[in-house]
């Protein structure tokens, strides 16, 4: 990408998670009593005693007999927001600490000036109300600024494809072989996809043959795409009129992600596929106005996708109904489940107005699948296929990984020291909230264009920054573990600038380097006083993708790693090993057996007190 390409507005970027100060109009000031209007999220003016527009400040300013209950300094009056009392800001906190005494924002977890933390039972701010800007029908935004996503699936026909189940239907070559309509071929065409991924060509005939769907996917295999376009097919072929009534939705297919991110990506990519089509795409997420989001849904909609947080709340509250569902889909459910959100799944299932399993159809799809987490999918599943695209371990050969030897205090250094090397697309992940603030402040001063994402972020600045990112505003994303559900188009360097605490992180944070099959870059900087017990586990990735191992993290993972298995966690085999129908289920323990006592007692006494994988089937 040429250097012309970047957005030339100002350099400063990056906007810190605070509301903005701004002087009043009237600068009628007594004295040396200056200070600012502080304005909340919702415009509303808090004037202080002292300072511009304020009467006491003519007054008493000069004299400086009013300490600032606000300020940093006090007397003249008044310090940062004026003299008196009254300028004080819900949430607004003082230092515990009687040497400092010291105001803070509301926001701030520890003292801006001595460090102390911030005292229990602090009031917090109270939440921002934000409306998310009404989304533009404009071609360029669609298909070229962003949203649609470059395909290089050649390198992809390597890969080795795992299908389970009953009666599978034959894999599609191309997408003209998928017997889609013509709108949605010419959506795909737009979109610029060329030919399908391995996961897209096993799993479009499965969904529109009817059939459920469990998938083990790859970071950057198409996924979203591979559930979207037969379902968006399928609704315009069997077309079914739209059933709202008062208040309540009954949405035709429901999509449940983890994030509000990976939501708004899904949904962007939902409007993309049906733009044109008499489709109704609505939305429904967290940090925003409900109650607007809530509206749109009152002249019904067709596809619906929201987080399980506001699922269950406009169920619960009545705007949502499933008797019309066709179409629901997991995304990411090994984080749906892990993020103990299995009980709000199972809330939805059993909601009176949901369509039994069998009558609906259910497509789950994860990078993770254990036998465990198998089984409680399965609840939700009937008769399902299994679709597994390799190994995450094993499928990293593709992305070049560089490690440096870089201790704490010279990270920042060696991070700018890279970037000022390249004029590229990089998404940076790092392990503190409080230190992305700080890292993208610090570029943007360096003439880096940066802004940073993270959970402690307002949902206004969290769709900025991603914004700004994802149309070359800013060439550095600064990120912490949110932004592993990123779907981030044209990032071609990922660096880790502090390595995660596990590896299953580290190979879902480098995945983020390869789009569609496209080759990428992803650089870690290794500190051993912290990285130390990870060493063994990157030596043997490094070694699975047949790429170089430098000496020192060789020698750091000397006696680790003995009998690794890289990729155990990922993907994963289909526990059901279905070799033909009425296949009885395992056993969990020997009482579950259905076994006569004395069998049981005789178990007991030869000292078995579990049975092996082979005994349980």
């Amino acid at each position: 990408m040429s250097e012309n390409e970047w957005d030339e507005r100002p350099r400063s970027t990056f906007s810190a998670p605070v509301a903005s100060y701004h002087q009043a109009p009237d600068t009628r000031r007594g004295g040396k009593g200056r200070g600012f209007d502080p304005v909340d999220n919702s415009g509303n003016r808090f004037r202080g005693s002292g300072g511009f527009n304020s009467i006491r400040g003519s007054r008493e300013g000069g004299r400086g007999r009013e300490r600032g209950a606000r300020g940093d300094r006090g007397g003249r009056g008044g310090g940062r927001f004026g003299g008196g009392g009254v300028g004080r800001r819900e949430g607004d906190w003082t230092c515990p600490d009687s040497d400092c005494g010291h105001s803070n924002f509301g926001w701030r977890q520890e003292c801006q000036k001595c460090q102390t933390a911030k005292p229990a039972g602090e009031e917090k701010l109270r939440p921002e109300f934000y409306i998310s800007r009404e989304p533009k029908d404009d071609d360029e935004i669609f298909y070229g600024g962003g949203i649609s996503t470059s395909m290089n699936v050649y390198n992809y026909d390597s890969i080795k494809m795992k299908v389970t189940g009953n009666n599978v239907p034959e894999p599609i070559r191309d997408f003209c072989s998928a017997d889609l309509a013509l709108f949605v071929l010419n959506s795909i065409r737009k979109s610029g996809y060329t030919k399908p991924t391995p996961l897209q060509k096993s799993t479009i005939p499965i969904i529109m043959s009817g059939r459920d769907l469990m998938a083990c996917d790859q970071t950057g295999s198409g996924k979203t795409a591979a559930f979207l376009i037969p379902i968006i097919n399928t609704l315009l072929e069997d077309q079914r009129d739209l059933v709202f009534e008062g208040d309540t939705c009954e949405p035709q297919a429901v999509i449940v992600s983890p994030t509000r991110e990976l939501t708004i990506h899904i949904f962007d990519e939902a409007r993309k596929f049906s733009k044109g089509s008499i489709l109704k795409v609505c939305i429904a997420y967290g940090g925003t106005g409900t109650m607007h989001q809530a509206s749109k849904l009152k002249n019904g909609c067709h596809i619906l996708v929201l987080t399980p947080e506001i699922l269950n709340k406009f169920v619960n509250k009545g705007r949502v109904a499933f008797r019309s569902i066709r179409f629901l889909v997991l995304d990411k459910a090994d984080r749906l489940l892990n993020f103990g959100l299995l009980d709000d799944m199972r809330k939805m299932l059993k909601y009176l107005s949901m369509v039994a399993t069998g009558k609906r159809q259910t497509l789950i799809f994860s990078g993770t699948f254990p036998d465990e987490i198998q089984k409680l999918a399965e609840q939700f599943l009937h008769n399902y296929i299994l679709v597994d695209v390799g190994t995450l371990g094993g499928t990293c050969a593709d992305v070049q990984q560089i490690f440096y030897h870089v201790a704490r205090n010279e990270k920042r250094n060696k991070l700018k020291e890279l970037l000022m090397k390249e004029n590229k697309k990089v998404l940076v992940f790092i392990e503190s909230k409080r230190n992305a603030d700080f890292i993208a402040v610090y570029l943007t001063e360096q003439q880096i264009p940066a802004t940073s994402i993270h959970g402690d972020r307002m949902q206004r600045e969290r769709e900025i920054a991603l914004n700004d990112f994802k149309y070359n505003r800013v060439r550095v994303l600064i990120a912490t573990a949110v932004g592993l559900d990123i779907k981030a188009v044209g990032v071609e360097h990922v660096i880790n600038y502090d390595l995660p605490i596990s590896i299953d992180k580290y190979l879902l944070s480098i995945g983020k380097a390869r789009q569609m099959g496209n080759p990428g870059k992803a650089t870690s900087f290794f500190d051993s006083e912290k990285d130390g017990p990870l060493a063994p586990f990157l030596v043997k990735i490094l070694q699975q993708a047949n790429q170089d191992v430098p000496e020192w993290l060789e020698s750091a993972s000397y006696g680790g790693a003995s009998g690794l298995s890289i990729g155990k966690n990922f993907g994963g085999s289909d526990y059901r090993k279905v070799t033909g129908n009425n296949v009885p289920e395992p056993i969990r323990d020997f009482c579950s057996a259905d076994l006569a006592l004395f069998v049981l007692n005789s178990i007991r006494k030869s000292g078995y007190t579990k049975p092996t994988p082979l005994q349980k089937s």
